[in-house]
């Protein structure tokens, strides 16, 4: 359990911070941003269960699930060197498959309510939906910020593809979020020319 008596500490006022493993690095470093990403998407997830949690019980439950699956992806992605997993004093938390697995069958069962898209749709419509969109390109960003992590470090590939499949799952969220995507609204190519 994670026992926080004091909130600051001052160890990182000279702009760097402690990774899992204890190494310090700077607070610009790729690994540090992919993981701040993550807590940041974590953030508009929050924004977005307040208004799913008046209108939509099932997408505020699905919500929260994604949010703790979040700290345990910013808690594999700020751990190194998963070659020495075996040597930690303490298993690091890394993301397994049946985490994108569940997103795959929520994505599955929400999409089976919808009608098939003939048009690209623009971020919007409900409330809920403009946030879950929000969180969609955050997860695209998050998604961006580990692969690039992983052209120089060794990343954890399930967090990779469970960021991948979380962005398809708000955007078929928000399409559920927008009356069963009756209310989407659809692009028009060259509309305003």
């Amino acid at each position: 359990m994670v026992v926080l008596n004091k909130i600051y500490t001052r160890t990182g006022d000279r702009g760097q911070t402690a990774l899992g493993n204890g190494e310090r690095v700077a607070k610009y470093s790729d690994r540090v941003e992919a993981y701040g990403t993550v807590d940041e998407l974590n953030a508009f997830v929050g924004v977005a269960r307040v208004e799913a949690i008046e209108i939509d019980e099932y997408l505020d439950e699905a919500l929260a699930r994604i949010q703790n699956d979040l700290f345990d992806l910013g808690a594999d992605l700020c751990r190194p060197d998963m070659d020495k997993d075996d040597e930690a004093e303490f298993p690091p938390l890394r993301m397994v498959a049946e985490q994108v697995e569940r997103l795959e069958s929520e994505i599955d069962a929400m999409n089976m309510t919808l009608e098939p898209l003939r048009s690209f749709i623009l971020p919007g419509g409900s409330p809920l939906a403009a946030q879950l969109h929000v969180c969609r390109t955050v997860a695209r960003r998050a998604e961006r910020q580990a692969v690039e992590l992983s052209s120089v470090e060794a990343v954890n590939e399930v967090a990779v593809r469970y960021l991948n499949r979380l962005s398809d799952w708000f955007f078929v969220a928000a399409r559920c979020a927008n009356n069963g995507g009756e209310d989407d609204v659809l692009w028009v190519p060259g509309a305003n020319r």
